[in-house]
């Protein structure tokens, strides 16, 4: 076991690439749910054809693994995209169109399911009061629905910073792409592959801690109000 051999050669490159894994997580997850938001909103609209959409849309991302679709968005749309004008696109930015498209299919159920946790009485009340239907939903329902789900967000987020490894075949240059390069030249599997596994490890359990303790604080506040 050459440890030190790993900490004193590997760590910089490691760093390096934690520190991209960290920025794609954090942009994609960001964009995530914005596009889950949407996506939510359309799948619970009273008209057919956005409700269709967003229901194919995540049918699709759901149904097919993510390697797939890092593929055709970095392969593929290109290709498509060269037939009318030059265009290339980069691992780093199809990295993120991938996890924030994936992220996004997860995002709408997480935030659908917010939604209808929120009690229907707290809707009547605001229409009550005179507040239209979107002003319902905005200032009233999305508010309580995004505090409800706060832990799942926080769980999906665990979930694309781990899938950033999946990337690594599209050369993003993430914290497993860098362990495979070092690797590569010195064959030090087992030691670089257990510090890759340390990293993450202490990555996600802070972020695990972080989800338990306003899974908590949400079930304290919860049974404070009903007393």
């Amino acid at each position: 076991m050459d440890f030190s051999r790993v900490f004193n050669e590997a760590m910089p490159l490691l760093w390096d690439g934690l520190k991209i894994t960290a920025f794609v997580s954090i942009v994609s997850i960001a964009i995530g749910m914005v596009i889950g938001l949407v996506i939510c909103l359309m799948k619970m609209s009273k008209f057919i054809v956005p409700r269709a959409i967003a229901g194919i849309y995540i049918w699709i991302i759901r149904g097919t693994p993510m390697l797939v679709q890092a593929f055709i968005v970095f392969y593929g749309v290109p290709l498509l995209i060269q037939m009318f004008t030059p265009f290339r696109m980069d691992a780093t930015t199809a990295g993120i169109i991938t996890l924030s498209l994936n992220a996004g299919a997860y995002l709408a159920e997480i935030y659908r399911g917010g939604i209808m946790a929120v009690p229907k009485g707290q809707s009547e009340a605001a229409r009550s009061l005179g507040l239209s239907k979107t002003q319902t939903m905005w200032k009233v329902v999305l508010p309580q629905a995004f505090k409800f789900s706060i832990p799942s967000l926080v769980n999906q987020f665990i979930i694309t910073i781990k899938d950033t490894s999946i990337l690594a075949m599209i050369g993003l240059p993430e914290i497993v792409n860098k362990a495979k390069t070092y690797v590569g030249s010195t064959y030090v599997y087992f030691e670089t592959y257990m510090v890759v596994a340390v990293m993450y490890l202490a990555i996600i359990s802070v972020l695990m801690l972080i989800s338990n303790y306003i899974e908590k604080k949400l079930k304290y506040e919860g049974k404070k109000k009903r007393s």
